[in-house]
């Protein structure tokens, strides 16, 4: 997958909306009214209902349009932070948060906040989250949209929980008066017209192999007539969500946007995937899922542990066509170009919150990081475009599955030189991984962050696993599958927007395809003359059998070796993009011999299954004695032996073998 086109442009080269709105409307005063059951934020540009004192946003009155969100749905049921929550042993808990108190916190010329507040005590032990819960709305002068964040709190003398996911979702109208949001913007190249939820109803839509993913057989709108509607195949890495959302393309057009300048209150580091937009229409800021991942980024705070945490501000960008340009696709660049406002304004100084940690209260850490790979270079190699990032101490890699805390990342230039700054106050490690090499780096030492404080690393070396030279290798170190071979989807179920598509592996159903590919023999790839690219199917799933059972699938890997030593030791490297309730085991030139090494039951990531080309990632070392090698053709086997389901199986990302050192 490509950088999200999204950052390209530098943040002031083009005017927004937001800033002309800013120009036309300095002299509008601020105006927060108190309706009783309802209150309202007005800055002359937008007009934000919420309702008093849950803190659901049940209105969004902008360019004479009487309300953006669904008016059809109840009140709770339009804008409103959410949670699922489980006690010890109990099933998840879904939770819609509503305040129980609300409270002026800053009204004046310049800014309106206002909290609303949940507290919880011991007499709702079992019944509610062990959490007190303060959402924020802030409007600004002149600004087109609002912002919202949140702070939760867990005592230490409270009980034990967890929660599997927290998120902002936002439900706007579909079909009502002259605002129909159809239009879905997440990337450039991945927008496009979107059926209606009606379409997905069973006298429509037929549901195929999950909830989530419909055949729309008789749908509202008769060009999406054919095609599969999964909100999964619009889920996104968290580096790359920063803006996205929905355009009423009627004159003049209107667009609604989800924007996040900073990811540092996300869980699991830049890869993580979350739902970004998808029928509804619904907009959603995710914080914390377990989606991709499985339990590993469900947090679990034990009694006695005490935990807070500031989720956002997450900035709802409201823009609208000009009578010089109605072209609604002009509302995406524009909400691009206010996209680099926000990052540029990270982090903000207008919350109000002692929690939210402002500019000079934050650190900054600049380094250079390198890699030592003699059989690549004799010299050291600059980490271009290494991510490196600052986490709670841990092993290396750890920080994929943290989801407690905050972290902070950025990309290495061409270079190896690194900056990251705005960090908040704590003690972190420093972790790194680099596209190009195997494995995961961590500086030893635990770095404080003081406020205002610029820490200068000396030049950080990344030696990666390697024992000898490379023999051969299947992919790229990535930790993606994308390289490997999709193949083109069942033409009953099809997404048009990724028909020729880089990201064709979000179309639905590519795991049956396995089966019509190799109906009875498993895959073999040939070193020397295969093409990973063609000949590696992007996924080791299980063969279908019959409509309801599955047999695991052994792949070979056939190799030339001569001049063997004997006497010492080879090793394969083997690179896990993502793993789904299944078991790598590795046998060399003897099928039935027992394995040389197997994983045990490893993954939770459901990748195969939600069109993800990746997951959390896993590196396995395996020794192969020089003794079990033949001059000649060899043979390694890569068995999959867990076959209950379609969606148990491997993702490489890659796989190497190595010379004795």
């Amino acid at each position: 997958m490509g950088e999200e086109e999204g950052t390209e442009e530098e943040a002031g080269q083009v005017q927004t909306k937001a800033e002309k709105d800013i120009l036309t409307m300095s002299s509008v005063k601020l105006q927060l009214q108190d309706k009783g059951n309802h209150v309202v934020m007005d800055n002359g540009i937008a007009r934000v209902t919420l309702s008093k004192p849950d803190g659901i946003v049940t209105g969004i009155e902008y360019n004479g349009i009487d309300n953006l969100l669904e008016v059809l749905n109840e009140e709770s049921n339009r804008g409103y932070w959410d949670l699922v929550w489980s006690g010890p042993g109990t099933a998840g808990t879904f939770d819609v948060i509503k305040g129980t108190k609300f409270e002026v916190i800053i009204e004046n010329e310049e800014q309106i906040e206002i909290s609303f507040t949940r507290k919880w005590d011991p007499s709702q032990e079992g019944k509610a989250v062990p959490l007190n819960i303060d959402k924020r709305f802030v409007m600004l002068r002149g600004s087109s949209g609002f912002y919202t964040y949140a702070i939760y709190e867990h005592l230490k003398e409270w009980p034990a929980f967890s929660i599997a996911e927290t998120r902002i979702a936002f439900k706007l109208r579909k079909e009502n008066g002259k605002c129909r949001f159809h239009y879905m913007a997440i990337t450039d190249d991945r927008q496009r017209f979107m059926p209606l939820p009606d379409d997905r109803l069973p006298d429509r839509g037929q549901a195929l192999a999950y909830p989530e993913a419909v055949l729309l057989v008789n749908p509202v709108e008769p060009q999406f007539k054919g095609e599969v509607d999964d909100k999964y195949q619009y889920s996104c890495e968290n580096k790359y969500i920063t803006v996205h959302g929905w355009i009423c393309t009627e004159q003049p057009s209107v667009g609604f946007w989800l924007i996040t300048p900073s990811h540092e209150y996300r869980t699991g580091g830049p890869q993580k995937q979350n739902l970004t937009s998808h029928v509804g229409p619904t907009a959603l800021a995710v914080f914390m899922s377990a989606h991709y991942t499985g339990e590993d980024l469900v947090p679990k705070f034990s009694e006695g542990e005490a935990w807070k945490k500031v989720f956002g501000p997450v900035f709802v960008y409201l823009n609208s066509s000009t009578d010089d340009d109605n072209d609604p696709l002009w509302l995406w660049q524009d909400a691009k170009s206010q996209m680099n406002v926000e990052v540029e304004s990270w982090p903000y100084s207008f919350p109000a919150s002692d929690d939210y940690v402002k500019a000079e209260q934050r650190g900054n850490v600049v380094g250079r990081l390198l890699v030592q790979d003699r059989y690549v270079d004799k010299d050291f190699i600059a980490a271009n475009r290494g991510y490196v990032g600052l986490a709670l101490p841990g092993a290396a890699g750890s920080w994929q599955r943290e989801c407690k805390d905050y972290q902070f990342w950025t990309r290495t230039d061409e270079e190896g030189f690194f900056y990251i700054n705005g960090v908040r106050p704590g003690q972190y490690n420093l972790y790194a991984w680099i596209p190009g090499f195997i494995g995961d780096y961590k500086y030893d030492d635990i770095i404080t962050i003081t406020p205002g404080c610029y820490m200068y690393m000396e030049d950080l070396v990344y030696q990666p696993p390697r024992n000898g030279a490379t023999l051969w290798e299947i992919g790229f170190p990535d930790r993606s599958a994308a390289e490997f071979y999709a193949p083109d989807p069942n033409p009953k179920y099809i997404n048009k927007l990724y028909q020729n598509h880089p990201d064709r592996f979000r179309q639905y159903g590519l795991w049956e395809r396995y089966a019509e590919l190799y109906p009875d023999i498993d895959l073999v790839y040939v070193v020397g003359s295969s093409d990973y690219s063609k000949d590696w199917f992007y996924a080791q799933v299980t063969r279908k059998k019959d409509s309801k059972t599955y047999q695991g699938t052994t792949w070979q890997i056939k190799f030339e070796l001569k001049d063997i030593d004997k006497d010492h030791t080879y090793t394969l490297r083997a690179a896990i993009a993502s793993a789904t309730f299944a078991e790598l085991q590795v046998r060399v030139n003897d099928a039935n011999a027992s394995p040389l090494f197997t994983s045990g039951l490893i993954g939770r990531d459901n990748s195969i299954a939600r069109h993800g080309i990746h997951g959390l990632y896993w590196l396995f070392n395996v020794d192969v004695a020089g003794s079990k090698l033949v001059e000649g053709e060899n043979t390694l086997f890569l068995t999959q032996p867990r076959s209950v389901s379609p969606f148990q199986g491997i993702m490489y990302d890659y796989i190497r073998f190595e010379a004795p050192s």
